[in-house]
């Protein structure tokens, strides 16, 4: 090992320890100060009340892929797709605890998406720029889910593993970690015209393209093609992932598409009328202020950084706010690394942000982790 990849694990492991370290320390905090909320705890109120620190992680959705991993799909859960649970069952036939493998492939798969990220970032920029990027997604109110039992770090890890072969022209591996990705969430679908722009930008002044090189890159539709063929076998519709979304409460639509303007309107109008200083209220605003952070964000992608990039932030933006709702943008978008690399280079320019972004971002951070613990809904 180089002494260089020392020193970016070294840096790696100092701010994940202390991340993960100020997660626990906030949770512990919080169950002394905010009442419990019994309706989606992990393990059932019996398993928490034993070990909150513990199974507060398996709250919400980590509800779900534990049922998938254990027991395979039940009722509407096909809107989880499968490889993250099936990664847990696998991993369980050593370890005999399923919570106990969700939460090491989180935690592993988040220290190798950290990583990576540092990896592809250095690429084209300074290392001042790197870590600022890194620490600036740590700190994002939602990155508790990192270390929950949520496809988010094992979905970070493939799309910024994916988007790092490409940019080393590894396309074969590209194309598999796509697939993978696919396979883990419906955004990674979205790396299939990212990576195609990016083997184009590449290749574009050649005059002799090789084509065989782009091949593998149609490797990333088979993931999503492999749930769909799963889900026309088993209850007749390919698209039952898509079709069960109304059934999670989060007033999704489940065939009709809403436009972002009315989205945002829809949003300042909750603002004015839900009642102030509730969870309800601060899930709200933070799903406008995530959504309009990510909105100028992803437009300044296209005109500073690479057009993969942007086309990738553009679809993992836009596509879930179709469904005429905000709720889970918080948490949809910590995939959206291209915006953390602004975030990093903007504040290089202007001292204000530099200052503001993690105050700000940590104040909410705080509030999230203690109601998600407490089994208050956040994203």
């Amino acid at each position: 090992m180089s002494k260089k990849t020392k020193e970016i694990l070294k840096f790696i492991g100092i701010i994940f320890v202390a991340w993960r370290l100020i997660l626990l320390l906030i949770a512990w905090v919080g169950s002394y100060f905010i009442p419990l909320r019994e309706d989606y705890l992990g393990g059932g109120i019996l398993n928490y009340l034993k070990n909150p620190l513990l199974w507060s992680w398996a709250n919400f959705d980590g509800v779900h892929y534990l049922i998938i991993a254990k027991q395979g799909y039940y009722q509407y859960q096909q809107a989880f797709f499968p490889f993250y649970p099936y990664l847990i069952r696998y991993l369980a036939t050593f370890t005999k605890n399923y919570l106990f493998s969700g939460l090491l492939i989180s935690h592993l798969l988040f220290f190798v998406a950290l990583f990576l990220l540092y990896k592809l970032i250095r690429l084209d920029f300074s290392q001042g720029v790197v870590k600022r990027s890194l620490v600036y997604l740590l700190v994002f109110p939602t990155s508790f889910y990192f270390g929950s039992l949520y496809t988010e770090s094992l979905f970070l890890a493939l799309v910024v593993g994916s988007f790092y072969t490409a940019r080393k022209k590894q396309w074969g591996i590209a194309g598999i970690l796509g697939a993978l990705a696919s396979a883990t969430r419906l955004a990674g679908i979205f790396l299939f015209p990212a990576l195609l722009i990016e083997w184009w930008e590449q290749n574009k002044k050649s005059k002799t393209k090789n084509v065989k090189s782009l091949l593998p890159l149609f490797l990333i539709v088979f993931g999503l093609l492999f749930y769909m063929w799963y889900l026309d076998r088993t209850v007749d519709d390919p698209l039952y992932f898509i079709h069960v979304q109304p059934f999670f409460g989060a007033q999704r639509t489940g065939g009709k598409l809403i436009l972002l303007y009315q989205v945002f309107w829809r949003y300042l109008k909750m603002l004015v009328t839900v009642e102030k200083l509730t969870p309800t209220y601060f899930a709200c605003l933070l799903e406008f202020f995530s959504g309009l952070a990510f909105l100028v964000l992803t437009i300044f992608t296209y005109l500073r950084l690479r057009r993969s990039y942007f086309v990738f932030m553009a679809l993992a933006f836009l596509v879930p706010t179709l469904t005429g709702t905000f709720s889970s943008l918080p948490r949809y978008v910590l995939i959206c690394f291209p915006g953390f690399i602004l975030l990093s280079l903007w504040s290089e320019k202007y001292r204000w942000l530099k200052r503001l972004y993690p105050v700000v971002a940590v104040a909410f951070l705080v509030v999230s982790v203690i109601l998600f613990t407490r089994g208050f809904f956040v994203a």
